[in-house]
This record gives C-alpha cells, structure tokens and sequence, in this order.
C-alpha cells in the first residue's frame, strides 16, 4: 500500500475560500455554469471570475489557452481550489506539451468525467488527494439532494474535514459481499482505461477502485474491464465501487445489462463488490469520493464507504 506519508494534501476550504473556475475539456452552456456558481456561494465560497474563451470545435478553447488557465489558476496565491464547468473531452491535451512541473502548493482540483485523467495524473505523478464530484454545470447547477444533482454532506466532509473519520452511505447492491480496506481511486471507466501505456498509467495495487461512465452499450464496458483485467489492473484491487451507468441499456431486449457485464467479470476475483452507486455521471444526487485516502468499502445491503483519513489538512 501506498505510505500515507507520500500522500500530499491540500488546506481544507473554509467560509470564503476563492475557487477558480476551470474549463479543462468541453464547453458548458452559459446558464448553468452561472447557477453552478450561484450554488458555490450559497455554500460559503468566493468564486473568481472565469476569462471566457472561445471554442474551439468540441474544446472549450485551445489547448495552450486551457493548459494556461489551469496553470494560472494552480499558481495564483489568492485561489484556495479549482472547479471544472464540465467534462466532456480534452483534458488530456494539458499534458500534451509535457509535464506541468514544476507544481506549486497543492489545491483541491474538484471534478469528474473528463477531469479523470488530470486527477489520476496529479496523483501518479505528485500524490495530490483529489476530489471526484459535482462541477458547476453538472451537478451543482441542479442543486444539494436533487436529481442531476450533488450530495452536500460528502461534499463538505471532503473539502473541509481534518479529522476523525465518516461514512458515505453507497445506495448500490452489493455484488459480492464482504469488507476490505485501500486506498480510493478511480473515476470514469474509459478515462482510467486510457492511462494504460502512458507515463501517468494508475496504480491500483492494494486500491478501492472507482468505476463509472454513461452511454456506453453493455459489450464495450465488457470490452474495457477486459482491457484492464489483461492489463493487470484487477488483480491486486481490494475492493470495487461501480456506478449506475445511465444511458447503458441493452441494444437488445433480454441480452446482457450492464450489471450483468459486471457481475460476470467481477465477481470471480472475490473481492467486495458494490454495483449502482450515484457517482460521476448518474441521474442522481451525485455523491464526492476523495481519491488518495485509505477507506474501507462494506458490500452489505446498499454498502458504505468508510473514509479512514482526511483528504484535506488544517
């Protein structure tokens, strides 16, 4: 297991806090971005202005213009942590000129979808927690407990705990039951799929491993846990959290679901398993898992997740 000495964790967000918003891969409708900020400050957080770019095909800008914001906002001493409008797709193409080293002080990079792979890289490479949740237009747009929305619990318990432990209640199924303890990673299925082979390829030995996506049919999420079972990604992870998968229905009535897909392939390796939880791209309240942390997964009933550490300091 990875020593928690290694782990680097940002200053916990308290009321005040200024977050920079980021639009590291596509571009998000005006309307929702303003309501995902509106929601920000209902929270007690002071949002900077966003520079607005212009974009550039399915890219919320160029790739140097949104490697520099990224990297503007990282080595801004007055922002405290950075928000993404959306996922979408691009955030590789801020790793396409080469490492973003060296790196200031480490802030909370907030985000899921497309922000995997920054996430994992910054993890990789540097050890940064990271915080796999709502954006601005997607999620907290939609607002606490509703549906497209954001679990405010998990997501204030990530951001500002330094102490002391707490459970996230899963509202999955456990497909197969039991209990183990590693270190949470993961995000988008076909993000996390994407860094085998490149310098930033994730770790997932002794890990509890997140997985989720949308609007894949059942045989390619077939496809990409094969991928990662030859890959050598499956065979030391202690534990799995897979999402709910919107958007993943069979093309044909009564061949296999997505569920059944990860039953099959899953639960042979004999580890706790819990299957439909409301993470990254679900149809509801969405909740925050901090990646970097030592948890404790308990596929009973729906499961839990118990966050041994904080993802944050004082």
């Amino acid at each position: 297991m990875i020593a928690a000495a290694a782990v680097q964790k940002p200053k916990a967000l308290r009321q005040g806090s200024r977050l920079a918003i980021i639009a590291p891969a596509s571009p998000a409708k005006a309307d929702r971005i303003s309501a995902g900020q509106k929601e920000l400050q209902r929270l007690g957080f002071s949002v900077a202005l966003q520079v607005t770019l212009r974009a550039d095909g399915y890219f919320t800008g160029s790739a140097k213009e949104r490697r520099g914001e990224f990297l503007s906002a990282l080595n801004d001493p007055a922002i405290d942590a950075l928000i993404a409008t959306r996922g979408g797709y691009g955030s590789v193409y801020l790793l396409e000129e080469g490492p973003l080293d060296p790196l200031p002080a480490i802030k909370p990079l907030i985000g899921f979808s497309d922000l995997t792979t920054l996430q994992i890289y910054l993890w990789q490479k540097h050890r940064w927690t990271g915080f796999y949740g709502p954006m601005l237009a997607a999620g907290l747009d939609q607002g606490p407990g509703a549906a497209s929305g954001y679990d405010q619990a998990s997501l204030e318990n990530a951001l500002t705990k330094t102490s002391g432990t707490w459970t996230i209640a899963l509202q999955g199924e456990a497909l197969v039951s039991g209990s183990a303890q590693g270190i949470l990673l993961g995000g988008a299925m076909t993000l996390l799929e994407t860094t085998i082979g490149t310098p930033w390829e994730v770790n997932t030995d002794n890990v509890i491993l997140i997985l989720e996506d949308r609007a894949m049919k059942p045989y390619q999420i077939d496809r990409a846990l094969m991928h990662l079972k030859h890959a050598g990604k499956l065979s030391k992870v202690r534990g799995i959290v897979l999402g709910d998968f919107p958007d993943c229905p069979p093309p044909v009535a009564g061949s296999p679901s997505v569920r059944d897909v990860c039953a099959r392939l899953l639960a042979p390796l004999g580890i706790p398993i819990v299957y439909g939880a409301p993470i990254g791209h679900t149809q509801r309240a969405m909740l925050t898992i901090p990646l970097g942390v030592r948890a404790r997964l308990t596929a009973e009933n729906s499961g839990t997740l118990e966050i041994l550490e904080p993802a944050v300091i004082e």
